[in-house]
C-alpha cells in the first residue's frame, strides 16, 4: 500500500453563518475484505489536539502495510470545537450556543436492538449481524434525512459522524484530558482487548449510554446480546469500541503521537486488521478501576493551585495532592493550604490551570484499583 492508495473525501457537516459548508476531511484506506472495519477520529473537544497527530503518524504508518480490514479516520471531527478560541486558548468543549458538551450529542435508540433481537431471534450469526448494522445506520439516516429544522449545530455534526462510525467493527475516539494520564475508557465486555494498548490506566464502564461516541457505539450491539440472552441465546457483542484518552490538551508531540500509533497498531494487530504486522502491546502492568470508583475530586476552596500528585502516580490516603496559595489571607491568617485525599488513589488528570474558584473540578483519582 503506498499514498496512493489513500483516499480523502470531505464531508459536508453543516452549514456556518456566511452560507458556507462546515466540512471534515476523512481518510480511507481499503483492505482485502477478510477483516474488521475499523474508524478512527479525533479532535471532538477543540483544545484536544493531540489526536489529530496520532491520526497522522498512523497514516505514516497504515501506508506500508497490507491491511485485511478497512480503515477510516476522521482528524478535526469537530471543525467548530478546533476554531472555538478565546485569546491564546482553545475551548471547544461545549457548543457555545447550547452549552452541551459536544461529546455528548449522539444518538441512541433503545428499542432497536429489542426490534432486532424480535425480529431475526431464528437467523444466523451472519444475518443479524448484518441486519442490525444496516438498522443502526439507517435510524442515523433518517434524522440526517428529517426536517432541517429539528436539528443543532452539534446534533449534525454527531450524527453524520456516526454514521461513519456503525459501518465499523471496531470505534476509537481520540480525547485528551486538560493535564492527564494516559487511560483508556474500556466496556466491560471486553477488557481483555485493552491488555494490547499500551496504556497503563484503564477504566471499566458499564452497558450505559450517556451520549459519548464510544457508547453510541457500543451499547446498541450489548443491548442486542443481552436481549437474546433471554431467549437462552448466546450472541457475542460484534462492536468493539474504546474512548482513548491521549494525555493533555492543546499540545502537539509528533514523539508521543508515534507511540500512541503503535500502542493502537499493537490492538488492530490483536484484532487481525493486518497481515503480518510486527506490532505487539509493551510489558507493563495496567491497572483497572470502574466508572462508579472514578472519583473527582473538588477544589474546597478558591485560589491559586500547586499540584502535587503525579499524574499516574500512586497515592497514599492522606498524603498531601496540592497546596493552595490564598494571598489576601497572609496578614491575618495561614496563606497556604495542604489539600489531602482520604483514600488510596492513582491520580489520572487535573485541572489546567493553576487559578481555580471553589468546586472546580481539581482532580480525576481511580480508587478501588486492580490489576488487570
Amino acid at each position: 500500500m503506498s499514498k496512493e492508495q489513500i483516499s480523502q473525501e470531505n464531508i459536508v457537516v453543516g452549514e456556518i453563518a456566511n452560507g458556507l459548508p462546515l466540512t471534515i476531511p476523512v481518510y480511507r484506506l481499503k483492505g482485502d475484505g477478510s477483516g474488521p472495519h475499523v474508524y478512527i477520529q479525533a479532535n471532538m473537544h477543540g483544545a484536544e489536539v493531540q489526536g489529530n497527530a496520532v491520526i497522522y503518524q498512523l497514516l505514516e504508518q497504515l501506508q506500508k502495510l497490507p491491511l485485511k480490514g478497512d480503515i477510516t479516520l476522521v482528524p478535526y471531527a469537530n471543525p467548530i470545537g478546533c476554531n472555538q478560541k478565546s485569546g491564546e486558548f482553545t475551548l471547544g468543549r461545549f457548543d457555545p450556543i447550547t452549552g452541551t458538551n459536544w461529546n455528548r450529542m449522539y444518538h441512541f435508540n433503545s428499542e432497536l436492538a429489542k426490534q432486532i433481537a424480535e425480529q431475526y431471534r431464528n437467523s444466523d450469526d451472519q444475518t443479524l449481524t448484518t441486519a442490525f448494522k444496516n438498522a443502526l445506520i439507517s435510524d442515523i439516516e433518517k434524522l440526517l434525512s428529517g426536517p432541517a429544522y429539528r436539528l443543532t449545530t452539534g446534533k449534525r455534526i454527531a450524527l453524520n459522524l456516526q454514521k461513519l462510525a456503525h459501518q465499523a467493527d471496531i470505534v476509537l475516539d481520540l480525547h485528551t484530558g486538560p493535564i492527564s494520564s494516559k487511560h483508556l475508557y474500556c466496556p466491560a465486555y471486553t477488557t481483555k482487548s485493552a491488555h494490547y494498548f499500551n496504556i497503563p490506566h484503564v477504566l471499566v464502564i458499564p452497558n450505559e449510554f450517556d451520549g459519548a461516541m464510544d457508547e453510541a457505539s457500543f451499547c446498541p450491539w450489548w443491548q442486542l446480546s443481552d436481549e437474546l440472552a433471554k431467549e437462552g441465546r448466546e450472541f457475542a457483542v460484534q462492536v468493539e469500541a474504546f474512548t482513548v484518552e491521549l494525555g493533555s490538551q492543546e499540545k502537539i508531540d509528533l514523539v508521543a503521537a508515534l507511540d500512541d500509533a503503535h500502542s493502537i497498531l499493537s490492538y488492530l494487530n490483536h484484532k487481525n486488521v493486518f497481515v503480518d504486522a510486527p506490532f505487539q502491546p509493551a510489558a507493563i502492568t495496567r491497572y483497572g478501576c470502574k466508572l462508579n470508583d472514578y472519583v473527582a475530586y473538588y477544589a474546597p476552596i478558591g485560589g491559586m493551585v500547586e499540584y502535587l500528585a503525579p499524574l499516574g502516580g500512586h497515592i497514599k490516603a492522606g498524603e498531601p495532592i496540592a497546596h493552595i496559595l490564598r494571598m489576601e489571607r497572609y496578614l491575618t491568617e495561614q496563606p497556604l493550604q495542604t489539600l489531602t485525599f482520604e483514600h488510596d488513589a492513582i491520580a489520572i488528570l487535573h485541572f489546567a490551570s493553576a487559578s481555580v474558584n471553589q468546586g472546580t473540578e481539581l482532580y480525576k483519582f481511580f480508587t478501588n484499583t486492580f490489576e488487570l
